[in-house]
């Protein structure tokens, strides 16, 4: 058995006896990875939990090797006072199978109006986030900078210029035009990271983009980050291993920030390479199969993907040799435990990396929801076994 290697020291404390009872063969190889780290999750409990749960999304987040996860606040109630909040702390103390980290709203219901309290929230929350809304008000994203500045937090914003959406769904790309789709235009998520970063700067705030996915955002931020703006961004596997010229008229395909051309792919390629991308997170966006079902125009935003960002990422980035191992490590554990404190205790899974499979949502997921662009693709890894604290958490007996 082997493990792999990081500039940081992991050192798990191995169990045989949950080795043997996931079914492992002591005889046979397989690889021990740290817990991976995702810092963009939607779980939707409370308020909608027909979609997902604690339970569901940190025993998917678990299967596919995730050992610690941010929760975003778009829920019911929004997490934007302290009773909301401790709403949903009291089901992850009683339902999570893995930690689960939550956000805190920037503004009141995510409106973009008035500050949530956020003087409250800070010691109860990960970082404060509006995430799905875009705030609109230059004074309003100063205004919470200051304040997050003052409270030792993170603003990790999800960059989105109302004014320039225009009704689109779809990148605003070759497919849009040929199929007569309306389209996003890039402009509207790097307009805002540009806004952003000059505030970031002036107020010394610091900042984490969410889920970038132009060429335009990766040259922003990594000028920002030469001229030592304290920012940090992140992009998932749909942005790296696809692109619009692959759309297919299927709500599956339909998330925000949408999927964009082969160029701006290549430019969040380069972006991982050179550094100026810190983390890949998944964006685990649940929906129930009915609000999947609609076609490109009017399916719900959103696709699942923590139980295959990593075989995905491993079969066509690092076995290709486009990433090293230990870069893909640094993006999924190192990095997002470095930027947002959280700390990697005995957590690791164990993986027979020779296997190999077919992505199949309905036979291979334990999250509720399905959607996801990437059914049917091979992959090779699968996880037998998750350890988080010293604790089993899930086992490949889990879908046996």
């Amino acid at each position: 058995m082997e493990r792999s290697t990081s500039r940081i020291e992991f050192s798990p404390t191995i169990d045989i006896g949950l080795l043997r009872g996931a079914g492992i063969d002591l005889s046979s190889q397989y690889t021990i990875l740290p817990g991976f780290c995702d810092v963009h999750v939607h779980f939707r409990e409370p308020g909608f939990s027909y979609k997902e749960t604690i339970g569901t999304g940190s025993l998917a987040a678990a299967h596919g090797g995730y050992t610690a996860v941010c929760t975003m606040p778009n829920l019911n109630p929004v997490a934007d006072t302290v009773e909301h909040l401790d709403q949903q702390l009291e089901i992850i103390a009683s339902d999570a199978y893995i930690n689960v980290y939550p956000y805190a709203a920037i503004t009141v219901g995510q409106k973009g109006e008035e500050l949530a309290d956020l003087e409250g929230m800070a010691g109860s929350c990960i970082a404060f986030s509006d995430d799905g809304h875009g705030v609109q008000s230059d004074d309003m994203m100063r205004a919470a900078m200051l304040k997050a500045k003052s409270l030792g937090k993170i603003i990790t914003a999800h960059c989105e210029v109302n004014s320039l959406l225009r009704g689109g769904y779809i990148h605003d790309g070759e497919y849009a035009r040929v199929h007569g789709h309306r389209g996003i235009c890039s402009e509207s998520e790097w307009g805002q990271i540009e806004r952003d970063l000059k505030l970031a700067a002036e107020t010394g705030c610091a900042y984490h983009v969410c889920h970038i996915s132009t060429k335009e955002s990766v040259d922003i931020i990594r000028k920002a980050k030469a001229a030592g703006v304290d920012v940090t961004c992140e992009t998932a596997p749909h942005y790296l291993l696809l692109d619009d010229s692959m759309l297919e008229e299927d709500g599956k395909w339909k998330m925000n920030p949408p999927i964009r051309s082969s160029a701006d792919r290549d430019a969040l390629i380069e972006g991982i390479l050179d550094g100026t991308i810190d983390c890949i997170a998944t964006d685990h966006a649940p929906h129930s199969a009915e609000e999947k079902a609609r076609g490109l125009e009017k399916s719900a935003f959103g696709i699942v993907g923590i139980e295959t960002a990593f075989p995905l990422l491993y079969t066509y980035m690092v076995l290709p040799g486009i990433l090293s191992m230990e870069k893909l490590e640094e993006l999924l554990v190192y990095n997002p435990r470095r930027r947002f404190g959280i700390p990697l205790g005995n957590d690791y899974s164990v993986w027979n990396m020779d296997v190999e499979w077919t992505i199949t949502p309905e036979v291979d997921f334990l999250s509720k929801g399905k959607a996801t662009p990437f059914e049917g693709w091979r992959v090779n890894g699968m996880n037998y076994l998750t350890v988080c604290d010293g604790r089993p958490v899930y086992s490949i007996n889990d879908l046996r």
